[in-house]
């Protein structure tokens, strides 16, 4: 008995300590919030435009630091790239910004995010700003965003080290490890190139697979390449051959081949940068950090009437209420206020998802419908507008893409673990099923399907693959037989989506605003609107609160940056949305997630 009450005393202890702690890290977030508000930001009367992209992340849209990356450090802030492109088209006019300097080293974005950024830097050196690059290092990344600029210098000392070797993607299989702890992926799909899952199933790609993988790399590359080739006067033939030969691995291999305009050392480097700023000393340049300007110079054009909106769908598709992905009840709200706010005159669907849910793909696409029944709808794709993605926005009146945006993936797939394999053999136990009818307990996991009950699941996925491949043939005004043949799970970059159908016109989020609000007032300007954002981004103690809410997804984050985080996260997540939602839980998704280092 002394020891239960020791336990339950321990436990209460607990409970407070707990509760103590929650409200101090929340004092701490609102002390931070309040000290954060009601400050301007000054800026020098005139300077040097200094972008370290080390020093922010490029985003949909900005974002306070999420709590746990404050705990660990991390609180460099994420710059939506619409807000990033308008401070760039500022700066080009801005007689106060003497010129920029562009450090392009540690750059944090997907591969279409990076290229609307490169675009406005193109725009802004086009508009008449000088821009100067530095590299260090140099990565594919790195050497692509410079390429935009008026001069590129690299660094000369000893032990500099390009890394211009192409692009690659690494496929992980699963299975080997799966059949060592009992696991048994049960994976049903319809497309024979939808490949989400299949490293669950297999321990080499399919052909199908491999086939895509390499058209995909081979395009994005190729849109990349040809940037920085046509920027520094040489053929992509060329580039390329200097590529597959490694040679430019050290800093003279990078001048000979007209890729950077010199060598400096740090100092020879400051007094270019002194002599372009007209200063007697390089410590009177007064250097303007990019993110304190974005800041400054970016605010809301309060003065106008004219409203159009931009609605984010930002995330994995999901199930449910969360803020922090594209829940598919809350997002509908969100698309539902929009419709019925008669003051906002059209709407650009900004759309950066991989995909998800079937369930809420479904919902938010009808949101979407109603919509643009009220008011014209324009879509224009971020890094990914897949699966799901593209389930939720092929209706909209045109479509803009990035050369690089991933898209398509018109295929459907559910995945059943069975892990009676590990209770058995490694758990040692013995679990028996009593049912009430004859398939009860078919979504248990703990026993595999049987022929009828994969001939269910197999029935459900086609029924949904051709209800997808329907949707897609009427709101792209396609035969389905077409559609169905540039289906199957295929994964398209925006390039190759352009010339099948699939979107309109290759362009950014800017091109795609300027062509919505033409829709409604020909020969209109983009400064005379003023542009509302939805939805709001969380602030930094709603993203407390909602992570405190979560379930069993959270602790897949133990395996963050290992080879099981994809898999912890995947099997978490299923079981917490299955749960939720056991009859409905199927998927349109791809498997990737790619940043250009």
């Amino acid at each position: 008995m002394k020891q239960f009450f020791k336990t339950v005393l321990a436990v209460i202890c607990g409970i407070i300590i707990l509760h103590v702690f929650m409200l101090v890290l929340g004092l701490a977030f609102m002390g931070a919030a309040l000290a954060g508000s009601g400050k301007s930001t000054s800026l020098p009367k005139e300077g040097v435009l200094y972008i370290d992209m080390g020093e922010f992340s490029l985003g949909e849209q900005k974002t306070d630091a999420a709590p746990i990356d404050i705990l660990q450090g991390n609180t460099g802030p994420v710059i939506g790239i619409w807000d990033a492109v308008q401070a760039l088209n500022i700066a080009a006019k801005d007689p106060a910004v003497k010129y920029i300097y562009l450090f392009p080293e540690g750059a944090s974005g997907g591969t279409a995010t990076m290229q609307e950024f490169r675009t406005a830097l193109d725009n802004c050196r086009k508009g008449g700003k000088a821009i100067v690059a530095k590299l260090t290092a140099p990565s594919n990344g790195a050497l692509y965003l410079a390429s935009a600029a008026d001069k590129v210098y690299l660094s000369s000392y000893e032990g500099t080290t390009a890394f211009i070797n192409g692009l690659s993607t690494q496929l992980v299989f699963y299975k080997d490890l799966l059949d060592k702890l009992g696991v048994n992926v049960q994976l049903i799909r319809h497309g024979k190139y939808k490949s989400a899952g299949e490293g669950y199933i297999k321990n080499a790609p399919s052909p199908e697979n491999l086939e895509q993988n390499q058209v995909m790399v081979d395009g994005i590359w190729k849109s990349y390449a040809s940037a920085i080739a046509d920027s520094r006067g040489l053929s992509l033939e060329k580039f390329n051959e200097l590529v597959d030969n490694l040679q430019l691995g050290f800093p003279e291999d990078l001048l000979n081949a007209g890729l950077v305009d010199g060598l400096v050392t740090t100092e020879e480097f400051k007094q270019k940068l002194t002599d372009l700023a007209v200063a007697k000393e390089y410590d009177d340049i007064k250097f303007i950090h990019f993110d304190k300007y974005v800041e400054a110079k970016v605010k809301d054009n309060l003065k106008s009437k004219k409203k159009i909106a931009i609605i984010y769908a930002d995330g994995e598709i999901v199930d449910g209420t969360q803020k922090q992905q594209i829940a598919g009840t809350y997002f509908s709200k969100v698309i539902a206020d929009v419709r019925k706010d008669s003051t906002i005159k059209a709407v650009v669907f900004r759309v950066n998802s991989p995909g998800g849910s079937v369930y809420a793909s479904d919902q938010i696409k009808t949101e979407i419908d109603l919509l643009a029944k009220d008011k014209p709808v324009v879509a224009s794709y971020g890094n990914y507008a897949a699966s799901g993605g593209y389930w939720i926005s092929n209706s909209c009146e045109k479509i803009f893409a990035n050369p690089a945006t991933l898209t398509g993936s018109i295929g459907v797939f559910s995945m059943i673990p069975d892990i009676s394999g590990t209770i058995k053999d490694i758990a040692h136990l013995n679990i028996v099923s009593v049912n009430s009818n004859k398939h009860s307990d078919m979504m248990s996991m703990v026993s595999p399907l049987d022929e009828e009950e994969t001939a269910f699941m197999q029935a459900t996925i086609e029924r949904i693959y051709e209800g997808f491949v329907n949707n897609v043939a009427k709101g792209r005004d396609l035969d389905p037989e077409f559609v169905d043949s540039i289906a199957q799970g295929r994964v398209w970059t925006g390039q190759d989506a352009l010339e099948i159908g699939l979107v309109d016109e290759l362009g950014t989020l800017e091109d795609a605003l300027k062509y919505t609000v033409n829709l409604i007032e020909p020969g209109t300007d983009l400064s005379n609107w003023r542009i509302m954002s939805y939805p709001k981004p969380m602030t930094q103690m709603e993203m407390l609160m909602e992570s405190l809410g979560k379930g069993n997804t959270a602790k897949a984050n133990i395996f963050k940056g290992t080879p099981l985080e994809g898999p912890a996260t995947t099997a978490l997540r299923w079981v917490e949305n299955w749960q939720k939602h056991p009859d409905t839980y199927l998927f349109a998704r791809i498997p990737y997630d790619i940043i250009i280092k």
